[in-house]
């Protein structure tokens, strides 16, 4: 497990020079992409299509070019030392292998779905839809982190309410709020939100372009798990001993970067098994709530060996499954019979998948029922929910058993109108015949 490749840093009056023109770079790449990406327009006299008006093109760079401003201060802000930076931070600028996943995982994703969107609309379609899908591509981004991020905030809502006022209080701190965590299934709500809005103003048929996106969904998820465990987020149940695909995830005296050199960052699932307050019995493996004959403190145990009881690697249960999930979908887009056939089915499999994995989830920073309940106040209701019980479900486990749901009504009212057409189409060519 590496969670950190390696940490550039900028002391040198060259190395802070250089990073001031990649932060121009940035800006300037941003601002070029909003202003020479600007749709075309068409024209309904003329029967053509027309170039964006120079206001229009002017208009989407200069909002592409205040994101790119946002990344590049935020990128100078913490790896600048205040001599070099007004406020910099000076911790340089550390290449976490999740991020590399995420962002790796996220364009193969997105130039394998402009591709097959070149491929999917015939003609002179093809590469204007590959153009589209393209910047589509952006707002799924912040679609996907927006509610990746409300939905963790929402999970861990006692870690934020009542607090609103000192995140506010300075840059640092709000940084902090919006950065500290994501959920897949907030990311995934935020960016089909996202992509809704997109195919209306777009003219595209909703379920057509989700049957063209879902696949890569599974795709990117599956270079994202990986990134999780690198970084040691999302872990497994602890796992019995003797169990051959266990792993330990290192504490910040064990955790080395790509060159061998530590790096002082501890993997998330040690962190929180060294508050973790709870009793293991390390003989079996075993987790109470009490002390009882050979058991330890989960937090004793870990501090003592440097890393965390052997867990299973449900981040690798995920990508494999996600992987398998993609080449199944894209070998079935062939013989789909209607738009939202592969969505539909993508919703019922991904849900499958997903709460199999949570069988064996042991993080329980994720949010359960109780917790939910514990998160608003409702601390009498949620002390009847036994941690155990079956019903103290997590809140993935929660959003799968809807997603389910809401693929197979999809299936079954798209499908039942196709298969009523083409029983209509058949008795009335039997019909003729006769």
């Amino acid at each position: 497990m590496i969670p950190v490749l390696l940490r550039l840093t900028f002391e040198s009056g060259l190395s802070q020079a250089i990073l001031y023109a990649v932060a121009l770079g940035v800006i300037v790449y941003a601002f070029w992409s909003g202003y020479s990406g600007a749709p075309s327009k068409y024209d309904l006299r003329a029967k053509k299509e027309l170039p964006a008006a120079p206001a229009d093109r002017a208009v989407r760079g200069l909002g592409y070019g205040a994101f790119g401003a946002v990344i590049a201060w935020v990128g100078l802000h913490y790896a600048l030392p205040a001599t070099a930076f007004l406020g910099g931070k000076g911790e340089g600028i550390p290449i976490h292998t999740y991020g590399v996943m995420l962002i790796g995982g996220f364009m193969l994703a997105a130039s394998l779905v402009a591709n097959m969107a070149a491929r999917e609309w015939t003609g002179a379609e093809g590469p204007k839809k590959r153009e589209e899908l393209l910047d589509l591509s952006f707002w799924l981004l912040l679609g996907g982190i927006a509610g990746s991020r409300v939905l963790f905030m929402l999970v861990n809502w006692h870690d934020y309410s009542g607090h609103w006022a000192e995140y506010l209080s300075s840059p640092d701190k709000l940084l902090e709020m919006l950065g500290s965590g994501l959920v897949f299934y907030g990311g995934l709500i935020g960016a089909t939100f996202a992509a809704f809005i997109f195919s209306r103003r777009r003219n595209i048929n909703f379920l057509r372009l989700c049957d063209l996106c879902i696949p890569t969904v599974s795709l990117g998820q599956c270079f994202g798990r990986l990134g999780c465990f690198s970084a040691g987020c999302c872990w497994g149940d602890v796992a019995k001993p003797g169990f051959p695909l266990s792993v330990h995830f290192p504490g910040a005296q064990a955790a080395k970067d790509i060159f061998g050199r530590l790096v002082n960052t501890a993997s998330l699932a040690y962190q929180s098994q060294a508050a973790d307050t709870r009793w293991v019995v390390p003989a079996t493996g075993q987790i109470f709530h009490e002390a009882v004959p050979g058991a330890v403190r989960v937090s004793a145990w870990v501090a003592e060996h440097g890393h965390t009881l052997a867990l299973h690697p449900t981040q690798l249960y995920e990508s494999l499954g996600q992987l398998l999930l993609f080449l199944a979908l894209m070998f079935l887009r062939r013989y789909r019979r209607f738009h939202g056939q592969i969505f539909g089915m993508w919703l019922m499999a991904y849900a499958v998948l997903r709460t199999s994995v949570e069988l064996f989830r042991g993080d329980l920073e994720r949010g359960t029922f109780r917790g939910l309940l514990d998160s608003f106040g409702m601390d009498s209701l949620a002390a009847r929910v036994p941690l155990e019980a079956w019903y103290n479900i997590s809140t993935s486990e929660f959003i799968s058993l809807c997603m389910f749901a809401g693929g197979a009504s999809l299936l079954y009212v798209r499908g039942r109108r196709v298969w009523g057409a083409g029983r209509k189409v058949a008795l009335g060519s039997s019909s003729g015949g006769i």
